[in-house]
């Protein structure tokens, strides 16, 4: 069993804090292991009764009939309102399948599964906690959903700590396996590089593709599979729905419309297959529409949808970092600072501007600076912000970690990665 300690303790701060705790992420991330296997395992060594759980897995048949929410409303209150000295908590996974329904005994009212789950939060001996694979479900809308009163815990793929700390072999052949196969928890039982392979598109064609069209009534699957290609291509460059469906008009030889575009790479960010990244404009304190970049939830999931024919190591890099930040819980965006030297005027990037509360830290991803003109174009948009915010260059090419003249951090990746090096 892999130790998600980050997550956890996040669960175990907010337990019985009168919210209902909504667990989001990709489906295979590990969320029904961290609900029912680790906290239900922290549960038990701390004296609760397996009876005092209440566990429904909605993508279990036999749980099929709690899909509708009130059926599950009603069975769950048959047991906590009938022992009201008793603490519960209660466990729902994958709550996305549930469906509407007519309240008939109201008039016939349609009745949803936040309806019925903010009903049951009235209960003071009770304490819910729910998980998801689908933002349009949840993550978007919990605020309103839940009336203000949900805590949402969203659980990525493995980190590379988390990976390492699995294998515990050779820190460098760890990372060569992360960078290829990426971090869903089942890839790292699995021996065989053909199975491994096998495993990740079967997860596409079995699940995440057919998730997406059943959920959002897609009519163009060809077009759905091209434009996730395009985007696992072109991750780490900056881009936007019109220069995909200008792109692929080309290449199919019919006018592809930019607006749907837009609405499938939405069901993919729903789906929580990708995160969009916005650009920021540092002196300007501004936030820029277009273009933006698009990075995977999984490195591994972005690998297999090339089939492994698109190895570019430093895109790879720092699509890792940019999940790595955000599994730390950072804000994360993409810099772009402007450079007026030599009296020409031209926008400079920055990888990503990281804030947390009141601090913010610039990081590059390097993967190798092979020579001074190089490590002189990475640190240039750094030095461009004229603000005293630290700045760093994440690299693979350095045996140690360093502060150069100039005050910035060259941090190597795996003292990053396994968090040896404070950011802040």
């Amino acid at each position: 069993m892999i130790k998600r300690d980050r997550y956890l303790d996040k669960i175990k701060r907010n337990m019985w804090n009168g919210d209902i705790k909504v667990i989001t992420g990709i489906r295979r991330c590990g969320k029904s292991v961290l609900l029912f296997d680790l906290f239900y395992d922290y549960l038990i060594s701390q004296g609760i009764k397996e009876e005092e759980i209440i566990k429904i897995q909605l993508d279990q048949r036999k749980f099929y009939q709690f899909r509708n929410p009130i059926t599950l409303c009603e069975y769950v209150e048959s047991i906590v309102a009938k022992n009201s000295e008793k603490k519960f908590y209660l466990f729902i996974d994958e709550v996305q399948f549930t469906t509407k329904v007519k309240d008939e005994k109201n008039g016939g009212v349609e009745v949803t599964i936040y309806d019925m789950l903010n009903e049951l939060k009235a209960y003071k001996n009770l304490d819910v906690y729910v998980t998801g694979s689908n933002s349009k479900m949840l993550s978007k809308d919990i605020a309103t959903e839940f009336r203000g009163r949900a805590t949402q815990i969203h659980v990525f793929p493995l980190s590379f700590s988390e990976f390492h700390s699995y294998h515990n072999n050779d820190e460098q052949k760890d990372l060569e396996e992360y960078m290829l196969y990426g971090g869903m928890p089942h890839i790292v039982q699995i021996q065989n590089e053909e199975d491994k392979k096998n495993y990740l598109k079967n997860l596409y064609d079995e699940l995440y593709i057919k998730d997406i069209i059943e959920r959002n009534g897609v009519q163009k699957e060809e077009l759905l599979n091209e434009i996730l290609n395009y985007l696992s291509s072109q991750i780490g460059s900056l881009t936007n729905p019109t220069n995909i469906a200008n792109a692929l008009s080309s290449k199919k030889k019919e006018k592809i419309n930019n607006n749907l575009v837009s609405n499938y790479i939405k069901h993919m960010e729903d789906a929580f297959l990708i995160n969009e990244a916005d650009r920021y404009d540092v002196k300007g304190k501004t936030y820029l529409n277009s273009p933006k970049k698009y990075y995977f939830t999984d490195i591994g999931l972005r690998n297999s949808r090339l089939n492994y024919r698109q190895f570019d190591a430093g895109y790879i890099m720092e699509n890792i970092i940019y999940n790595e930040l955000l599994m730390r819980g950072y804000s994360v965006d993409v810099g772009v600072v402007t450079d007026r030297t030599g009296g020409l005027t031209q926008s400079r990037e920055i990888d990503f501007v990281v804030n947390s509360t009141d601090k913010r830290v610039y990081i590059q991803s390097a993967l190798q600076l092979t020579d001074s003109k190089k490590a002189e174009m990475e640190a240039l948009p750094l030095s461009l912000t004229k603000d005293f915010f630290k700045k760093i260059i994440i690299r693979t090419d350095i045996p140690r970690t360093y502060y150069d003249d100039n005050g910035i951090l060259h941090l190597k990746l795996l003292d990053f990665l396994l968090d040896r090096h404070e950011l802040f």
